[in-house]
């Protein structure tokens, strides 16, 4: 079944805030918000992070052993879109209606806090439960507090998770094994991921500067994004993915940059289109050396630098296994009511690196001056796990 999918509703929640208005708002802003300075997180040390400062839905109405900030992060992303979920749920039957996450964190902040009790007194808190921390834990919670009968799903890839679930519901979709998927992925704030990624290396202090030849590594972020795909017309399509697998080393992407090339050409392939066609790229862009200098030469050899490409990073953070989503969520916004043609600004100090192959800069303000046709997104992880995605304005 080739029958186009689309995106019909979208909910989301990251460090620009809560729903589609806050997040249109901080994109198009004259001024980068979102990642600020945080402390308390890494002992001593003062880091930019992408923390979500908004209220966050209700996890009591939840059973004790799936609350958790991740959990709480997905129903208020969930709550944005909850009407459209509920008319597919009546339209099609539960058991029609899949769920497909991403996720890389889960509950881990909710173990930390767990053990950091049991470290003090000797047992772990009356509240906690491991189940807190299953990667399971995000489709288990939302589908029975929806009653789904569906597939339900996780996908857990490091940082293309989210991108990777967004394909795999459309598989469902496209195999005629669903006729609604809510799709999308969340990760929390924890110092774990912090920590980790600190003894690697990879983190800046200061907000992230992606394609600078001062780049200096990430701000660790936190989000949500959800939507509701099917086969019925909707504002923006998903109209190609594409995956790769490099294997090249186990953090480190391939310097020649053929996983992240292949993973793009599949998914203009799957969109048929060709290079021409896409108005804008929304980059990995982690501001870390190896993965900029190997996006860029990626992006440069099928694109040249005609095509706009910016990092959202330095407004979200990257949100490791919801940064897929939450990237997709950016593209939707701006391809759906956009007539401008707005792009979504990449905020740097302007130093270019001389070694990173050329590539188009959407300086903040640019715009097309007419609405976007196509929009290309990656997600690149960790063992060379690579994710394209084409999202395109519905006609």
């Amino acid at each position: 079944m080739n029958k186009p999918v689309y995106l019909n509703a979208l909910g989301v929640v990251c460090a620009l805030g809560r729903g589609q208005d806050a997040l249109r708002e901080g994109l198009f802003a004259a001024a980068p918000g979102g990642v600020a300075a945080h402390t308390g997180v890494l002992p001593g040390q003062t880091l930019h992070l992408g923390v979500v400062g908004a209220t966050l839905a209700d996890d009591g109405v939840l059973p004790a052993w799936q609350r958790s900030r991740n959990n709480a992060l997905l129903l208020t992303a969930l709550a944005e879109i909850r009407p459209a979920v509920d008319a597919a749920i009546a339209r099609y039957g539960a058991d029609r209606v899949g769920l497909v996450l991403g996720t890389s964190t889960s509950g881990i902040g909710e173990s930390e806090t767990a053990i950091a009790h049991y470290a003090r007194e000797g047992v772990l808190p009356p509240h906690y439960h491991v189940g807190q921390q299953e990667l399971g834990s995000p489709v288990m919670a939302l589908g029975g507090l929806l009653g789904l009968a569906g597939p339900s799903i996780v996908v857990s890839t490091a940082c293309s998770s989210s991108a990777k679930a967004m394909a795999s519901a459309a598989r469902l979709l496209r195999g005629g094994l669903c006729d609604a998927v809510i799709t999308g992925g969340g990760d929390s704030m924890c110092a774990f991921t912090v920590a980790g990624f600190a003894a690697l290396e990879a983190i800046s202090p200061a907000r992230c500067n992606p394609l600078s030849r001062h780049r200096a590594g990430i701000n660790i972020g936190e989000g949500a994004a959800l939507f509701l795909m099917t086969r019925e017309p909707g504002p923006v399509t998903l109209a190609g993915w594409g995956e790769s697998s490099d294997a090249h080393h186990i953090s480190a992407p391939d310097p020649s940059g053929r996983g992240a090339s292949a993973s793009m050409r599949e998914a203009l392939q799957r969109a048929a289109i060709g290079p021409d066609a896409v108005d804008y790229v929304n980059l990995h862009g982690t501001a870390t050396e190896q993965n900029d200098q190997m996006e860029c030469l990626a992006v440069n050899g099928l694109f040249g630098d005609r095509v706009p490409v910016s990092s959202t990073k330095p407004l979200t953070g990257h949100t490791l296994g919801a940064a897929g989503a939450i990237e997709a969520a950016i593209a939707w916004l701006t391809l759906a009511d956009n007539p401008e043609g707005r792009l979504p600004a990449h905020w740097w100090d302007g130093a270019a690196d001389p070694a990173l192959a050329p590539v188009a800069i959407a300086e903040p303000g640019s715009a097309l001056g007419r609405p976007l046709d196509y929009v290309l997104s990656n997600s690149f992880a960790f063992g060379g796990s690579n994710a394209s995605l084409v999202l395109g304005r519905a006609r």
